[in-house]
């Protein structure tokens, strides 16, 4: 799938260096790629990021949780992430 509807990994980026997360006792969640950390999302938007997070889980699909993290760091899709 691509465009607005849908997320998009046609270079398959997402499955070679998949971001790590992790949420901290103050409910933020950790945002990590390449054993660097890119941002960490706290508040309101922690919250909705870590349910969204468990339905993906909870449904074994890693790469929806992929997209959900993508779209958290904010620039990916435009391909101008650094190595």
């Amino acid at each position: 799938m691509a465009g607005r509807r849908g997320a998009s990994d046609e270079r398959g980026r997402l499955v070679d260096d998949p971001f790590e997360w992790r949420a901290t006792a103050s409910g933020s969640v950790l945002v990590s790629r390449g054993g660097r950390l890119v941002t960490t999302v706290g508040g309101a938007a922690a919250a909705r990021l870590l349910a969204a997070l468990e339905r993906a889980d909870a449904s074994g699909d890693e790469l929806a949780a992929q997209h959900l993290l993508a779209r958290a760091t904010g620039n990916y899709r435009r391909g101008t992430e650094r190595r």
